[in-house]
C-alpha cells in the first residue's frame, strides 16, 4: 500500500464482507458501483421472499452475474436466510455448491425482511451443529427484539443473552457478528474465543446518533442497529484501525427509494456502495491511521472466510467530490450516503 504521505492511495482490490443487492432493476442499478471497487461480497438472502435454499441461492446468483458490468471482475458470495425450518441437510448442499458461504441468523423482525427470521436461535441448534462440521460461517444480525428493551441497548442484550450462549454451546462455529456498533461489541468480540469476528460499516465509523436528527429527522441515515453514542463510535474506529484481524470491512449497503425511506414507517438502511472504499479511506484519515485501511478491507475478512486475498489493486486518489443528490433504482431514486455534500477520496482507473 502506499504510504499515507502521498496524494494517492494504492491498495489491494478491496471485499465487502456484508451487502444487499436487491433484485432486478433495483439490483441492475446499485451492482455497478460494487462491482467497481471489490472484487468480491458477500450477498444478503433478505429478499422477498427470503433465499432459504440452495437452489433459490444459485438462481440469485446467476441473476446478480447477468446483471454485472461487462468486463466486471466480481464475484457475489452467497448466503442462506435461516428459519426456524432450516433442514440440517440444507448445510450440506450449500457447501457442495461451491457458491454459498454462510447462513444468515436475522431474529425475527429484527430488520428489513426479518419477518421470517429465527423465533429461539435453541430452534436452529441442529444446523448449527452441522455448520460447525461444515466449517460454514453464521453471519448474525445482533439484535434484541423484545420490545421492552431499548433501541439503543439492543445490541448489548443480544449478546449477553443470545451470542455469548450460543457461542459457547458451538464452540467450533465460526461467526461473524455484522455491522457491530457498540462499544460493548467490541469488547465482545476482542475477548471472545478464536473464530469470531465482526464487521463494521462506513456509517457507524463516521456518524453517531446526533446524526439522526441534524436539522430535523434524517431517515437516510436511519439504519438498524442504530447510530449509537460517540463514545461507541470511537471504539469502533480504535477497533477498525487497530490492525486485529478480527475486525473487517462490511458496509451493510443497503438500498431503498426515496419513497420507502421518506415515509411514515421509513425503511432501516444506509446506501453506501457509490463511495464505499472512499468513506473508509476518510474514516482512517481521520484517526492517523491510512496504513491500516489495507488489513481491514482487503486482508482479514479474505483470511477469515478462508479465501486467497485478491492480487490486482485499486486507487484512491485524494481529491473531493460531490456526491449527487439522488441516484436511479429501477422505477425510482435512491438517496445516498453523503448527498449533496463532499468526500476528500476518489476511486481512479
Amino acid at each position: 500500500m502506499s504510504t499515507p504521505q502521498t496524494s494517492a492511495l494504492r491498495l489491494r482490490r478491496p471485499d465487502d464482507w456484508h451487502l444487499h443487492l436487491r433484485d432486478g432493476d433495483e439490483m441492475g442499478a446499485v451492482l455497478p458501483f460494487t462491482s467497481a471497487r471489490f472484487a468480491r461480497a458477500i450477498v444478503m438472502p433478505n429478499l422477498k421472499p427470503p433465499v432459504i435454499t440452495t437452489e433459490l441461492a444459485l438462481a440469485y446468483h446467476r441473476r446478480i452475474c447477468s446483471r454485472l458490468p461487462a468486463g466486471a471482475a466480481f464475484q457475489p458470495l452467497m448466503t442462506l436466510y435461516l428459519t426456524d425450518r432450516t433442514d440440517p441437510a440444507e448445510v450440506d448442499r450449500a457447501r457442495e455448491s461451491g457458491r454459498i458461504f454462510g447462513f444468515k441468523l436475522y431474529p425475527a423482525g429484527a430488520t428489513t425482511h426479518a419477518e421470517s427470521g429465527v423465533t429461539d436461535v435453541r430452534r436452529v441448534d441442529r444446523v448449527l451443529e452441522r455448520m460447525s462440521e461444515a466449517r460454514m460461517v453464521l453471519q448474525v444480525h445482533g439484535e434484541a427484539t423484545d420490545p421492552s428493551v431499548d433501541i439503543f441497548d439492543r445490541e448489548a442484550h443480544f449478546i449477553d443473552a443470545v451470542l455469548a450462549p450460543l457461542a459457547q454451546r458451538h464452540s467450533r462455529l465460526r461467526i461473524v457478528l455484522e455491522h457491530i456498533t457498540t462499544a460493548h461489541a467490541v469488547r465482545f468480540v476482542r475477548g471472545a474465543r478464536p473464530g469470531i469476528a465482526a464487521t463494521i460499516t462506513p456509517q457507524h465509523l463516521l456518524l453517531n446518533r446526533n446524526a439522526l436528527f441534524a436539522g430535523g429527522i434524517r431517515p437516510h441515515h436511519y439504519c438498524l442497529p442504530v447510530l449509537k453514542s460517540e463514545a461507541d463510535r470511537e471504539a469502533l474506529v480504535a477497533a477498525a484501525v487497530s490492525g486485529d484481524a478480527r475486525f473487517f470491512l462490511g458496509t451493510d449497503s443497503a438500498p431503498h427509494s426515496r419513497g420507502a425511506k421518506e415515509a411514515a414507517c421509513g425503511c432501516a438502511g444506509v446506501f453506501s456502495a457509490h463511495a464505499a472504499i472512499e468513506l473508509y479511506a476518510e474514516a482512517f484519515e481521520a484517526a492517523g491511521r491510512l496504513e491500516a485501511l489495507e488489513g481491514f478491507a482487503s486482508k482479514f475478512g479474505a483470511d477469515f472466510y478462508g479465501l486467497p486475498r485478491n492480487t490486482d489493486e485499486i486507487t484512491l486518489r485524494q481529491e473531493p467530490w460531490r456526491v449527487p443528490d439522488a441516484y436511479p433504482f429501477g422505477p425510482g431514486e435512491l438517496v445516498p450516503l453523503r448527498a449533496g455534500e463532499t468526500i476528500a477520496w476518489r476511486i481512479v482507473p
